[in-house]
């Protein structure tokens, strides 16, 4: 049965959430770099404020204690400051540019069919646009026509294929994060959802949806002149784009969704018996922004509850811990050391998922209080989980993130992360 939420609730969560970006005297980046350099808690705090030198050197940031005082001060800060300064000013300036093609291409594929919603071009912060790594972005098109969503139908047998032909033995259930949706789930449904072209036996089919999306994006970019600029990949079952920016290439899923947002999925295993965190209020806050249903491949739809994650991850540290700068640490030393390229095995989502699981296990301030210790809990998990090959979905556990990975490459993971667990280092670029 779908929870159904107030309007009223939802706006005092987005006050909380306001409330819980910025805390303090200091800038983001500048709470960023402090922790940065006191990770390990053997810097001098005149490290901090001492801004001269500008040669970018190796900075070995060990237990050993006389290893950290023969470290150069101003090379040692510049050096971290530039490495944060620099991904926030190109990631910044990527979804700039990302968010003003989509939104022209998006446009030109509503106005070709109404069932597709044009991304909005936002000057702030971008729900539809999820920054996976530096050049790897997922990109959530709204779907129009399908409202009042009723939840989970009977249950019953699927005999067709994608051609809609019938077959005799039926179709498997959907496994973890997936599921069917058929237009019965919703109380309104456009009649453009019944055709043929989307639509086998009553269910909405996310294969074909994406069949239909794909003709769309290459008439766009044709239509809107950007072939020079945007180039649609093939032999994938997704839809991916390539796109220029002035930072490089990036790569675009183009992800049609299916936004509930007056329901809590059924398959959400959330939120635990006996668990302190998050607080009661605050997890009523977050499942006021329902679920997406995602258009990847096949004959099931993918549940993603992006929104709730991001609302989640805002309102970390309002105790004042420190669980998002142990985080933003990771993540730099995942791009940087552990996994750099261009299509990372461990993205940016994988790290948050990390990041809940062990706010989830230490729910107490007094965990996030010291810096270098909520830092190690994050590498010691994140390295057991590569380790395995077994990552839980934070609301949906019985989903395995790292199902699909490359074992080979989650190996390599392992592997470099247990040598920083041994030796921890920054090495010189």
């Amino acid at each position: 049965m779908a929870d159904g939420f107030s309007q009223v609730g939802k706006e005092n969560c987005n006050k909380q959430v306001r409330r819980g970006q910025v805390s303090g005297p200091c800038s983001q980046f500048q709470r960023s770099f402090i922790q940065r350099v006191t990770w390990l808690g053997k810097l001098p705090t005149s490290f901090v404020l001492h801004r001269e030198k500008k040669q970018k050197v190796a900075a070995i940031l060990g237990t050993d204690q006389e290893a950290m005082k023969s470290l150069p001060e101003g090379d040692l800060q510049d050096y971290l400051l530039s490495k944060v300064d620099l991904r926030r000013q190109q990631v910044s300036q990527s979804v700039e540019e990302v968010q003003k093609v989509i939104h022209q291409l998006t446009a030109e594929i509503s106005h070709q069919d109404s069932r597709f919603q044009a991304v909005p071009a936002s000057g702030t912060y971008n729900t539809s646009i999820k920054v996976l790594a530096p050049s790897l972005f997922h990109v959530s098109v709204p779907l129009k026509g399908l409202a009042g969503y009723k939840g989970t139908q009977a249950q019953r047998w699927r005999y067709y294929d994608l051609r809609g032909t019938k077959l005799t033995c039926p179709l498997r259930d959907p496994e973890g994060l997936q599921q069917w949706l058929e237009t019965e789930q919703f109380m309104k449904a456009l009649w453009q959802w019944h055709q043929a072209d989307v639509n086998i036996d009553g269910d909405i089919v996310p294969a074909k949806v994406l069949q239909v999306f794909r003709v769309l994006v290459e008439n766009a970019v044709r239509t809107c002149h950007l072939s020079g600029k945007v180039s649609v990949l093939t032999n994938r079952a997704a839809v991916w784009v390539a796109m220029e920016t002035s930072t490089g290439q990036v790569e675009l899923e183009l992800a049609p969704t299916v936004e509930i947002p007056t329901a809590w999925s059924e398959k959400a295993q959330w939120p635990r018996c006996l668990k302190r965190w998050p607080s009661s209020d605050r997890v009523e806050c977050i499942k006021s922004f329902g679920f997406n249903l995602v258009a990847r491949s096949g004959y099931h739809w993918q549940l993603s509850f992006s929104q709730a994650e991001q609302v989640l991850f805002e309102q970390l540290d309002e105790d004042g811990g420190c669980r998002r700068r142990c985080f933003q640490v990771l993540r730099q030393l995942m791009e940087d050391v552990w996994c750099p390229g261009k299509r990372p095995v461990i993205t940016t989502h994988h790290l948050q998922t990390v990041l809940f699981w062990t706010c989830e296990k230490y729910p107490h301030l007094k965990d996030w209080q010291i810096f270098h210790q909520g830092l190690l809990r994050l590498v010691q998990k994140l390295h057991r989980c590569v380790s395995q090959h077994f990552l839980k979905h934070y609301f949906v556990p019985k989903s395995n993130l790292l199902q699909s990975a490359n074992p080979s490459e989650l190996d390599a993971v392992a592997q470099k992360v247990a040598f920083f667990l041994k030796n921890p280092q920054i090495p010189r670029p």
